[in-house]
Parts: C-alpha cells; structure tokens; sequence
C-alpha cells in the first residue's frame, strides 16, 4: 500500500471512531508497526491527528464544544483524582476563583471549608452551598451550553476581585498554541482570572493536550497544568514549556 493510500485510511479510520490504536492500523494497512508509527508523526506534523499513548486521536473541530453535560460524563475518573489533587492545593483562608469547567466541579467536594470563591459556573453553587462555603458569583450572561457566566457584565464584575488561586478548565493544550477554548468570550473570562491570580493551574486530563480550539487563553507558561499520567511524547513537548503536576492513581 502506498504511502498516501495509507495516510488516507488512516484518516478515514479515526474520522469513525474518533481513537485507533497502533495495532489496528498495523493490521488494516498490513504494514510494519515502525511504518505506522512513521506515518502517524507525519499525519500529527500536518495537524490531522494527534499521537496517544498506543495509537492515536482524532482532534477536534476548532469550534467544537460539547455541553457541561456531555463533559461531565467523560473520563469522570481522571477527572476526579485531578480534581482532588488541586483541591489539595488550596489553604485555609485563601480566596479562590474556580472556572465553569467540569472538572473543576469536582474540585468541590474536597474543599477546605475557610476559604472564599468566585466562580462563573452555575453547577458550582449548589454544591458550594451544601459545603457552607462562602460563594460570590460574577454576573453576565447565563450561556446554557456550559453552563458558565460570560459577556460584559462578567469581565466588569469579576475585575472586583483579586485571587490567591484560580483553578482554569480548557478545551485545548498545545505546545506551541498554549491554552483555547472554542468561545472566545469565555477565553475572555478566563484570560482575566489568570491575571487577577497569584497563581493560576489548568485542571485537565490527557485528552485536551495537542488540540486546539479557537480562541486562545493563555501561553503555557501562564499557568501550571494539573493532569493524569502523560505518553512520553506529551511529556517531551511539554515539560520544557511550563510546570506539569501529574496526578497518578
């Protein structure tokens, strides 16, 4: 098989299920596993594909958003153990800004009770009620996707505070792009809460690193990335641009 008859069932491969694994393309192509690996490192250098660990992904659509609901229900194991790891970063007496992302919600939980947050995620409140937490919520405008405060009114409020913490959900974590998000007046939001932080950490798991999505947010080394188990690959791209914690089971 020649070598653009391969990269193109390659494509069409993930185009279906969006993950391959090295194997399987060993075998779809009957080729050498050295050949595969070849052509995946060309396909992740034009931006078709990203490499994982065992194989690789499809990346996403620059505009592609799921809802909080969808995020909520993906890959909730990772999330959480990152998700406890940063709680444990947070200190009695510290004021704290948490994003409207769904891996920060379960954050939550594990919260120390003396502290004051700020958030622009509706799903948070609740929670942070049931904790007797003390909660400011920024106004704007109520986006029903995500579930986040964003626009005007969020900016103008949210440049009242000032934060020892923010703790940041992302779409996309590139090595050369840094930090995105498909709606760039969440980027927005986002932008200002890293700057109005003493210190400021992405919560992610695995999958968002080396996607891009529209807007940008921050440069990598404007924050510390909170993350499961890394590939070598992520790990060589990464580790040289900004602080990684890794959060191992």
């Amino acid at each position: 098989m020649l070598e653009p008859e391969r990269h193109q069932l390659i494509l069409d491969t993930l185009k279906l299920k969006n993950t391959v694994k090295l194997q399987e393309l060993v075998e779809l192509t009957n080729t050498s596993e050295s050949t595969i690996r070849r052509d995946l490192i060309q396909l992740e250098q034009a931006k078709f594909l990203k490499r994982v660990h065992g194989g690789a992904a499809w990346l996403q659509g620059k505009l592609q958003e799921p809802s909080m609901t969808e995020k909520s229900s993906k890959n909730l194991q990772e999330k959480r153990q990152i998700a406890k790891f940063a709680s444990s970063l947070v200190e009695e007496g510290d004021c704290i800004y948490l994003d409207a992302g769904s891996t920060i919600v379960e954050m939550i939980p594990f919260l120390p009770e003396n502290i004051v947050v700020v958030t622009n995620g509706l799903m948070h409140v609740n929670q942070l009620f049931e904790r007797n937490i003390k909660t400011y919520i920024i106004g704007g405008y109520a986006k029903p996707t995500t579930k986040a405060i964003i626009g005007r009114g969020a900016l103008e409020s949210l440049e009242q505070y000032r934060f020892d913490k923010c703790f940041m959900g992302v779409n996309g974590i590139h090595h050369q792009f840094g930090y995105t998000t498909p709606d760039q007046e969440e980027a927005m939001i986002k932008q200002l809460a890293i700057s109005l932080s003493r210190e400021a950490f992405i919560v992610a798991d695995e999958t968002k690193f080396s996607e891009i999505a529209f807007a940008k947010i921050a440069d990598l080394h404007q924050a510390t990335i909170i993350t499961n188990e890394l590939d070598m690959n992520t790990k060589e791209q990464f580790y040289s641009k900004t602080k990684i914690k890794v959060v191992t089971p």
